[in-house]
């Protein structure tokens, strides 16, 4: 291994993580936001909403992202009437086709996410809400939200990390993040094994944090896996 040549490598891909965790964090909170109308759609007991989230959900979650980011960026192209429309100035650049894509393919994984945190509240809990007059609203601010976001979110964390690999699909269509310069080293220098070895160090660094991150945050939320206080008082008296 040529160590000069590998902190060069890493100083040069480096360049590219703040677009990877752009296009992770921007997909994930606004696939975040439609995920949770979807799921809300699916569980309304109205076909004329459900059906049409159980479509979107089959079609995103059954179908390659590589081919969604291609449906975007080079199909959407084609039609004359999405070239004279005012969305062309944004669907002609590589950075909003790959975050729409990346966006609408969370969205539908997510929602399942979402649907089966509300549907894990236990219907006692939400009985005694309404049993103390809680109004709909209340009761889904307080009891109902609450609880299924800590069911969610382990799921939600593993969605994360793939979004954040997923990033890398976005070099197909000339975004520089980690695999597109990457990949742009590989061709000028012919050294693939040791720079694909730093770009997964830093992926894998990444995604360390972000497990981390999603494993504090389920501690802090819920109560049952922390010590009592009297538990911890008589810890620290020992």
């Amino acid at each position: 291994m040529d160590i000069p040549f590998l902190y060069e490598t890493l100083l040069k891909l480096l360049t590219g993580v703040p677009l990877t965790l752009q296009l992770a964090v921007s997909s994930l909170g606004l696939g975040a936001i439609l995920a949770v109308i979807l799921a809300l759609a699916r569980l309304s007991g109205l076909r004329l909403l459900a059906w049409p989230a159980s479509c979107y959900v089959f079609i995103f979650r059954s179908t390659p992202l590589l081919v969604q980011i291609f449906l975007i960026y080079h199909g959407l192209g084609q039609f004359h009437g999405v070239r004279a429309s005012f969305l062309w100035p944004i669907l002609r650049e590589p950075y909003w086709c790959a975050l729409i894509a990346l966006t609408l393919n969370t969205a539908a994984y997510s929602c399942e996410i979402v649907r089966g945190a509300l549907l894990s509240v236990p219907p006692g809990q939400i009985e005694a809400a309404r049993a103390c007059g809680m109004s709909s609203f209340t009761l889904h601010r307080r009891v109902v939200f609450p609880l299924a976001l800590r069911h969610a979110l382990p799921g939600y964390g593993n969605e994360f990390i793939l979004m954040i690999k997923s990033t890398a699909l976005a070099s197909i269509i000339t975004l520089m993040e980690v695999t597109g310069l990457a990949a742009q080293l590989i061709s000028e220098s012919f050294r693939a094994i040791e720079i694909l070895i730093v770009a997964a160090a830093i992926y894998l660094f990444i995604n360390f944090i972000v497990t981390r991150l999603v494993q504090w945050a389920e501690y802090a939320l819920s109560a049952d896996l922390r010590p009592p206080p009297a538990a911890l008082e008589q810890g620290g008296a020992l």
